[in-house]
């Protein structure tokens, strides 16, 4: 056997039918779409559509909503922390920050960066950089001797408009001044 004679099995494959080609083909006028009708023309999407009834997902209450405003945070445990030093797949030294976990597979996602949440044990002396820690958290870092730095996420924008003002007024004051 060579590779030019490799086929496919019988009936592996099998074309289109092509619709709409004269009435002897079997498939042609109505090209097997029965007669008249929202269905038998061309556009048309009847998915949902319950003939003018109020559609079932518009009958059914609706409850919460999404907070587009929300932070999302990857959420590690420090007893993650612990297994994967213990494997190896985490190294203790120097300071572990989202890049570094994300590398050892313990943060997923988290856009807004890396929340230490307490649950678990831990004995290894680790210095982290987190976006947001529990207060147990924080604890059975620091009772292993080791450190948490929280990084303060982008500053509220009243701030930043004060701020602005501020700069405005003093530019403003400076083209008076060389008037």
């Amino acid at each position: 056997m060579k590779l030019n004679d490799i086929r496919d099995n019988d009936g592996a494959r099998k074309g289109r039918m092509r619709v709409g080609r004269g009435i002897g083909s079997g498939k042609g006028k109505t090209a097997g779409r029965g007669q008249k009708g929202a269905k038998a023309r061309s556009g048309v999407s009847v998915n949902g559509f319950e003939g003018g009834q109020m559609p079932l997902h518009m009958r059914i209450p609706k409850r919460g909503f999404n907070n587009i405003f929300a932070s999302d945070y990857a959420e590690v445990n420090v007893g993650a922390l612990q297994r994967a030093i213990d494997s190896g797949k985490l190294a203790p030294d120097g300071t572990l920050d989202h890049d570094a976990l994300k590398a050892a597979g313990l943060a997923r996602g988290g856009k807004d960066g890396v929340r230490l949440l307490g649950k678990g044990q831990l004995t290894a002396k680790l210095a982290l950089r987190v976006a947001g820690a529990s207060k147990g958290a924080v604890e059975a870092v620091e009772k292993a001797g080791g450190s948490v730095e929280v990084i303060e996420k982008g500053r509220p924008e009243a701030e930043k408009k004060a701020e602005r003002a501020a700069a405005n007024k003093a530019a403003r004051a400076e083209r008076q001044v060389k008037k």
